[in-house]
Formats: structure tokens, sequence, C-alpha cells
């Protein structure tokens, strides 16, 4: 797709900070504000942040048709594009990632950098079962039954393991209390609609991907099979389960920052080298 080509966006955002644009993308059952809200100040210090909510999610009305990639990533850029930015960087977290990944492919001309977190490129049968088991969940509005799963499973065991029994059952509470509405087409893309194996050869953007090394929900391998499938990406490691916000954000938001603000130097360091040469 071309710049001249883009839909109009119908997702809600939020805008904040000023500098080079960041797009961000989110998690499956997700929102900017709960995946992204602790470390927005940090990344909004030194960029100019647009933070989508997909479809059933946050700001956004539940979609009324079954999610596609290419028309999710769409959207994302289309809104980066509305706020103004004609570039920037994008950081993708879970199903974040895929979504980054098929941006970048599909708008090469936009996408400057990328940062994918706890991502995959497809789910592999282990996954693809929690997420089966995860919708079914949602079908049956076993909200709770479903909280308690992914407690087990999103957060890493020392930090399940250190809750006392009040505060594990408060945790499941809160979770089955702010399942995002659209969380069941979330799921259904993540279990039908995402493969981007064949994305990741061609991509020509520096790349940082983060590997939560604690994570039982999209584990390690995922994030090395992005690693190894992108051109010069570079790997960093956390030691979290699959929610770095809530274990670890301080060294999350370092990550993601000191990537983009050393690839913005090699940027203008490049461009300035250009000018005297020419």
């Amino acid at each position: 797709m071309t710049k001249e080509t883009l839909p109009v966006s119908g997702l809600g955002r939020v805008v904040l900070g000023d500098g080079p644009g960041l797009l961000l993308a989110h998690g499956a059952g997700g929102g900017i504000d709960a995946n992204y809200g602790a470390i927005m100040d940090v990344l909004a210090a030194e960029h100019t942040v647009v933070g989508p909510d997909f479809p059933g999610s946050g700001r956004t009305p539940r979609s009324g048709a079954p999610l596609t990639l290419d028309g999710l990533a769409d959207a994302l850029v289309g809104a980066a594009v509305e706020e103004g930015l004609e570039t920037f960087a994008v950081s993708g977290f879970s199903l974040g990632a895929a979504v980054a990944v098929r941006a970048a492919a599909r708008h090469p001309d936009r996408v400057t950098a990328l940062v994918l977190t706890a991502g995959f490129a497809y789910p592999n049968p282990r996954f693809l079962l929690a997420a089966r088991l995860w919708r079914d969940m949602l079908r049956r509005g076993a909200l709770e039954e479903l909280a308690g799963l992914l407690s087990l499973i999103g957060l890493s065991a020392p930090v399940v393991d250190a809750l006392d029994e009040d505060e594990l059952a408060a945790a499941v509470t809160t979770g089955a209390a702010t399942v995002p509405p659209g969380t069941p087409e979330h799921v259904d893309l993540i279990i039908s609609g995402v493969d981007v194996r064949g994305d990741l050869p061609g991509l020509a953007v520096p790349t940082l991907v983060i590997s939560t090394t604690l994570d039982q929900l999209v584990t390690p391998p995922h994030h090395r099979q992005l690693a190894d499938g992108i051109p010069g990406a570079r790997y960093a490691e956390i030691a979290t389960g699959h929610l770095p916000f809530l274990e670890r954000p301080d060294e999350w938001a370092a990550l993601i920052r000191d990537f983009l603000r050393q690839e913005s130097s090699t940027a203008a360091t490049a461009s300035i080298s250009t000018s005297w040469s020419a």
C-alpha cells in the first residue's frame, strides 16, 4: 500500500508527548492504558506517542465483523497518520507484535523501527491450546475461571508464588471484571489469522525483540523465532512473565527508550554524513 491509499481509521486513541513518532500496538484482551499505561510517561518524554485501542478495547467500539491482521495494521498506521505523523517507530506487545510486523511489511515507507515484546510470528500448538481455552471460557461467560487461568500463565511463577491467598483472589476478581468486550475477536484473530513468518525476511528497519523469559503464555521460542527471522534484529531479555508492565515496567520502558534513542541518533548521524558527501 502507498501513503495515498490509507483507510480512515476508526480506532480511538491516546496521543501524548512531542518528538519523533511512536505508534503503540497492544495485546489481545488488553488496551493501551492496560498494556502501556505504566510506561507511557517515559515514552512520551521523547516521542509523540499515538496509542490506538483495538476494536472492543478502551476507546474503540467493538467490531461487528471478524478482525484481520491486514485491517488492524492499516487502521493503526492510519491512526498515526491522522495525528500528523508521516513516519514513526512501532512498539508492539504480544498480538501487537504481529500487528507491528504486518504494519512494517505493508507500509515500509512509514515505519522506521520496530520494538517487539513478548511477541510471536504465529501461535505454536501450545499457545493455540491456551488460546482455544481462552476463547471457550469467553464463550461460556466463565470470566472468573478465565482470569484464574490467565493469572497462572500470564504472570511469572515467582510473582504468583509470592502472593497470599487473598491477594491472588483479588487479582482474579479484578481480571474477571476488566475483560474488554472485544476480547473474543482478538483471540479469534490469534487462532485463525496470525502468521507473519513470510513478512520477517523482508523487513528492513532496525528491530529490537524483547523476550519475556519467564513467559508461560507466549513462550521464549516464539520471541527467538522473531529475532532469528528479521535481518539484523537485536535481542534483549527481561526476567518476567507475559506482563512486563506489571512485573518490570521500569526495565521494559528503559529498553524501548534506549533502543529508539540510539536508532534516532544513528539516523541523524547518517543524514549528516550524507549531506556532507553531497
